[in-house]
């Protein structure tokens, strides 16, 4: 007989979350080893004594792991997805009957705790990854990639000069429409401050800036394709975003210039647990970054009793002055270097012992100084010839050109780091390096990208940036931990069942008349 279902909704039921949600589920595993209760003490000092009730930190730092778990940024759009999960209402200890926060409550706390609330929650699950034995410690691979900032393109402004705007915009204003003063959006209120809309380039570097655009600065209003959106020539050196200031341009190959953050991720090669993770500004070199990387990757590791022996890196991260501190740190480093490194001119051979290059025509080149490039910063050595030695040289020409008197070049300080480090990269173990480096950070970031809320930063400014890639990485690394103890237990209990059976296998054979002993 056909059924047909009638709905006649009950005036009294007696319900319950914790019959409902099944023990396998995700929040419930997730809410029987988590421990939040730290957070109580670590925030207490961020509330008065009197007044209204806040929501309680460990329901809000669920609030914000919930968001990164499903993947959603917008705090409004989490509030209704909670309310319509019962899994998720176990998680956070909220009835079916009972009203969750506003969503400016979960924006406007995110605001009140500082950076180093969300870094301790951060070390807190990170040391449950390390008591489960997910972390070794000894080698650490890093990486970094772009994050979308809440930011447009469009609402970029100009940098001028604090003597005089109005003769700086008549010399700018050819670059595009785009730049005068009918934009098409303008920011509401200007963050900045008054040293990010002040023009610190110098004439120089604005110069070579229009000359590594002239395609821009030549009708490029008239070009096809000139008036879609983000097509207009902007540099960090003459823009600024005034509702975003710590958002800086960048770009990738084959992608539109955006506003973005640079997110420095380091990853434990044993099970890809995430070590570390920070915010840093868009337009710095990753170079710049990694002794600061290093320094808190260790003092993490060491709070946990490991200890860090191999760093793995791309080809961003190479200079002498890295491979040099990575050294004084005891640290082995498989760090490819730049294409435009050389150990010395072509056909120069060096002497080590006595500092000096041997030309093709067996002359001496002495070391003469050490000096620091203006245009880099960087530590350089240099070495020269004497006009004696080159004089009556049979290859003048070709070495020393039309004007050169004698023989001079420059070899960065840290030659022999870098040999050395060439050396490790070059090696059977190098290749095996590269390797793990690939198959371990790039997967990561990509997984935090595209399923765990860090595809786009919705928050403004550096700080609040950096909360939102710590969370990221927590949620990411709580799920490695539930899979990691999921499968630990399964593969003890195999184990176990397979002991078992041995033991009764042998009991039956006793008992049938074998009289060999049972163990």
């Amino acid at each position: 007989m056909q059924g047909n279902k009638i709905f006649q909704e009950k005036l009294f039921n007696t319900f319950q979350l914790s019959a409902r949600v099944p023990r396998a589920n995700f929040y419930r595993r997730l809410s029987e080893v988590l421990d939040l209760k730290f957070l109580h003490k670590e925030t207490q000092i961020y509330y008065g004594s009197c007044g209204q009730k806040s929501i309680d930190p460990i329901v809000f730092f669920k609030f914000c792991l919930v968001g990164y778990l499903e993947n959603i940024v917008s705090d409004r759009k989490l509030i209704m997805h909670c309310s319509m999960r019962l899994d998720i209402l176990y998680f956070l200890g909220y009835d079916i009957d009972e009203e969750l926060p506003w969503h400016s409550t979960i924006s406007r706390t995110r605001q009140l705790y500082p950076e180093s609330i969300f870094e301790s929650l951060f070390t807190h699950i990170f040391k449950m990854c390390v008591s489960g034995g997910m972390v070794s410690g000894h080698t650490q691979a890093i990486d970094s990639a772009p994050v979308k900032a809440n930011a447009s393109m469009d609402s970029l402004e100009l940098k001028v000069p604090e003597a005089d705007l109005a003769s700086h915009l008549l010399e700018v204003r050819h670059i595009s429409n785009r730049d005068k003063p009918d934009v098409i959006r303008r920011a509401k209120t200007n963050k900045a401050p008054v040293s990010q809309q002040t023009l610190s380039a110098s004439s120089g570097e604005l110069q070579a800036i229009t000359s590594r655009n002239k395609k821009w600065s030549k009708d490029q209003n008239h070009r096809p394709g000139s008036g879609n959106k983000g097509s207009r020539y902007t540099s960090n050196k003459t823009h600024y975003s005034p509702t975003d200031p710590d958002a800086r341009i960048s770009v990738k190959p084959g992608k539109a210039r955006k506003l973005n953050y640079q997110s420095q991720l380091t990853v434990d090669t044993a099970h890809h647990v995430i070590s570390d993770i920070k915010a840093y500004h868009a337009d710095g070199k990753d170079s710049q970054q990694l002794s600061d990387i290093v320094l808190r990757v260790q003092r993490r590791l060491w709070q946990t009793g490991l200890k860090m022996d191999t760093c793995i890196a791309d080809t961003g991260y190479s200079s002498g002055a890295n491979y040099a501190f990575l050294e004084g740190q005891n640290i082995e480093s498989y760090i490819p270097p730049h294409g435009t490194y050389k150990g010395g001119p072509d056909g120069f051979v060096y002497k080590e012992k006595e500092d000096c290059y041997i030309c093709p025509q067996g002359k001496t080149i002495p070391f003469k100084k050490v000096f620091i490039e203006k245009k880099n910063h960087t530590k350089k050595k240099e070495y020269r010839g004497s006009k004696k030695v080159c004089i009556d040289c049979p290859i003048r020409s070709s070495c020393l050109g039309k004007t050169a008197q004698e023989k001079k070049f420059t070899i960065t300080y840290y030659r022999p780091e870098y040999e050395r480090n060439i050396a490790r990269v070059n090696s059977k173990k190098g290749s095996y390096m590269k390797g793990k480096r690939q198959s371990t950070v790039e997967p990561v970031f990509g997984t935090l990208t595209q399923f765990l809320g860090m595809g786009k930063v919705n928050t403004l400014g550096l700080k609040q940036a950096n909360k939102c890639m710590h969370l990221s990485a927590i949620a990411y690394n709580l799920k490695k931990y539930l899979k990691f103890i999921k499968n630990s237990h399964q593969s003890i209990a195999g184990a176990m069942n397979l002991i078992c059976c041995n033991i009764n296998r042998k009991m039956r054979l006793h008992i049938i008349g074998f009289k060999q002993p049972i163990f």
